[in-house]
């Protein structure tokens, strides 16, 4: 069975970056972009816990469709790509845990599959805004220091040790 790490999933979203003009649409922008990260965690934790990764799904569907109109790299854009990456990344990571046959039996794409998806999404969306390889490489950095762990310790809270 190959298993989807971290790594790969980095790995999907590098080489999907590499196809980027050295254009800066970033420079641009006047949000806080670590507090939009955050925020967009803390939303897309909340969303997961009602409505679990389906949902998640059809809003980061929509919210593509949304931002994806904009002339501009915009921060609703930022936060939708944000929320994908996370879940990708956790979605990934879980799947890479089911044995491959029983995906197969259940239909369930495999973690590179989803890492290609995200991959697919992130080159429309750097693409359009041209935005370099860089700026992306700092944007994965900032939703891996400042997002995930907050969207994984929200939806996965860790257990605290038994005191009996």
């Amino acid at each position: 069975m190959r298993t989807c790490t971290r790594g790969s999933v980095l790995a999907v979203l590098l080489l999907a970056l590499a196809a980027f003009p050295p254009a800066g649409a970033l420079a641009k922008e006047d949000w806080n972009h670590i507090a939009n990260i955050k925020d967009a965690a803390n939303r897309l934790a909340e969303l997961h816990k009602r409505e679990g990764s389906t949902g998640v799904l059809r809003f980061l569907d929509a919210c593509y469709r949304t931002h994806m109109l904009a002339s501009e790299f915009t921060q609703g854009l930022e936060a939708c790509m944000a929320q994908d990456y996370m879940h990708t990344q956790v979605l990934a990571k879980v799947y890479a845990t089911i044995p491959q046959d029983e995906r197969e039996r259940l239909g369930t794409p495999s973690p590179e599959e989803i890492a290609q998806g995200m991959g697919q999404r992130f080159v429309a969306a750097f693409s359009q805004y041209k935005i370099s390889v860089k700026e992306a490489e700092a944007f994965k950095k900032l939703v891996d220091k400042n997002g995930l762990p907050l969207f994984v310790n929200a939806v996965f809270p860790r257990r605290k040790p038994n005191t009996r």
